[in-house]
C-alpha cells in the first residue's frame, strides 16, 4: 500500500483483500502476500483514524 492512498481508498482495497481471502482461491504465496498487504492497510487505517480523532479533538478544544 502506498501512503498516498486516501483513507477511503485504503478501506476499499482492504475490503477487496478480505473478499479474495474469503474465497480461498489463490495459491498460498499469493494468500500470504494479500494477508501482509491487508495487515499493513489495517494498521495504516487505524493510524489515520487516530490522527483524524486527534484533529477533531483539537478543533473542538479551540
Amino acid at each position: 500500500m502506498s501512503k498516498n492512498m486516501t483513507f477511503e481508498q485504503s478501506m476499499k482495497r482492504l475490503e477487496e483483500i478480505v473478499s479474495l481471502l474469503e474465497k480461498n482461491e489463490q495459491p498460498l504465496d499469493e494468500t500470504i502476500k494479500l494477508f501482509e498487504e491487508g495487515l499493513k492497510l489495517s494498521k495504516e487505517c487505524d493510524k489515520k483514524l487516530k490522527d483524524f480523532e486527534l484533529k477533531v479533538e483539537e478543533i473542538i478544544n479551540e
